[in-house]
């Protein structure tokens, strides 16, 4: 049944994944059940040896240090982290609005305890300035956050340029790397970037459940769970070790495993064959769409300086009914309504009206299959 799916929702979770990423979450499953570090046998020290492996390659691939890169169960665990672990009372942070719930929702509950937010109108096209992140600057700012790629609009926030100023001023830079790891070159030490959030399930083409943190040396996060972590277990105190000072309980063995599979398949395509790819897609749809009056596409146009989500809106009919008749009848996965992303939302007017439908090509989409889903949106804004 699969096979015959057209799968244009890559923003939530890519599928279908490379076949080496099955491969070896079964050979771990199978093969390496132990629990990694809390024990000396066989099978525990080949499960551990899955985990730092999976460190390494994460660490080559964003440029960073391996015993800074922190695993967690996904992008929004990773942000929470850097969010809960650094912001305190009094601290000013600096945010778009165009943010996805996993960065407003802790920040919001952080303006409870006396963190103050400031979110900076950004534009669509071109994404936040720097020339306004200066403007909002206060005494008592600490950080600037941001997502790298929106995941409603695919607006590109230019994080090197951002990260730059910000380690030119002295503020912590954190990036969502939701969107963007695995879909396009990313170089923590190059960007200036002082934490990053990433998730395995999308881009990396990892399983669901994995994703980490990567932190800068230098920069100081108290843990918010504390645990087992198979280290310094004598004391009742959390080691303050990287990176057993944030991770705390069992690791996803099978997850990472298949996250250092979903790496090496990009590494072997190249990122920039992958980048690429997915932007001659996403062009060929927004072209498309563009062709098909009743349709008006909320974001970017087609351009290279843009990330694979598409979010339109109909005249005739809703979101969440465009979305029903292309799985119903063309057998075509897309995501209709808020996306998990209120700020961006309310910020872009569709908070109230079923939000959009997002359509999100990746690296296993062909011309046909856009093509396809041109003629069903066509179709699909006729209305009834």
């Amino acid at each position: 049944m699969h096979e015959q799916v057209i799968y244009l929702d890559n923003a939530a979770t890519s599928f279908p994944k490379p076949e080496g990423v099955y491969e070896a979450v079964i050979d771990a499953m199978k093969n390496s059940g132990g629990n990694p570090g809390r024990s000396g046998h066989k099978l525990s020290m080949a499960a551990n040896k899955i985990i730092n492996d999976a460190r390494f390659h994460c660490a080559r691939f964003f440029d960073a240090r391996a015993n800074h890169i922190v695993f967690t169960s996904n992008a929004t665990a990773a942000l929470n982290l850097a969010l809960k672990g650094t912001l305190k009372s009094g601290d000013h942070v600096i945010t778009s609005t165009i943010e996805h719930n996993s960065m407003s929702r802790p920040l919001h509950q952080l303006e409870s305890i006396g963190v103050e937010v400031t979110k900076i109108p950004t534009d669509l096209t071109d994404g936040l300035s720097c020339d306004d992140i200066k403007k909002a600057i206060r005494k008592h700012t600490k950080m600037i956050v941001c997502t790298h790629i929106s995941n409603v609009t695919g607006t590109i926030n230019d994080i090197h340029t951002i990260g730059t100023f910000c380690r030119d001023n002295h503020l912590l830079f954190l990036v969502d790397a939701a969107q963007s790891a695995g879909n396009r070159p990313i170089d923590v030490q190059r960007m200036n970037i002082d934490m990053m959030a990433f998730p395995g399930h999308k881009g990396l083409f990892a399983p669901q459940g994995t994703g980490g943190l990567v932190v800068r040396p230098g920069v100081e996060l108290e843990a918010i769970i504390r645990g087992g972590t198979g280290s310094k277990s004598e004391t009742l105190t959390q080691p303050d070790t990287m990176p057993d000072k944030l991770e705390s309980g069992t690791p996803n063995t099978p997850g990472l495993a298949g996250l250092i599979a979903g790496l090496h398949f990009i590494e072997q395509q190249g990122i920039e064959i992958i980048e690429a790819y997915e932007n001659t897609l996403t062009t060929r749809l927004i072209n498309g769409i563009n062709s098909i009056k009743g349709i008006k596409i909320i974001g970017p146009g087609a351009s290279k300086n843009r990330g694979n989500v598409i979010s339109i809106c109909f005249d005739k009919i809703s979101p969440a009914e465009a979305a029903l008749i292309l799985d119903a009848s063309f057998n075509i996965s897309a995501r209709s309504g808020l996306h998990c992303s209120a700020d961006a939302h309310q910020y872009i007017g569709t908070i109230n009206n079923g939000g959009t439908l997002r359509l999100s090509p990746g690296f296993f989409n062909t011309d046909d299959d856009i093509d396809q889903c041109i003629n069903a949106l066509a179709i699909c804004a006729k209305g009834f």
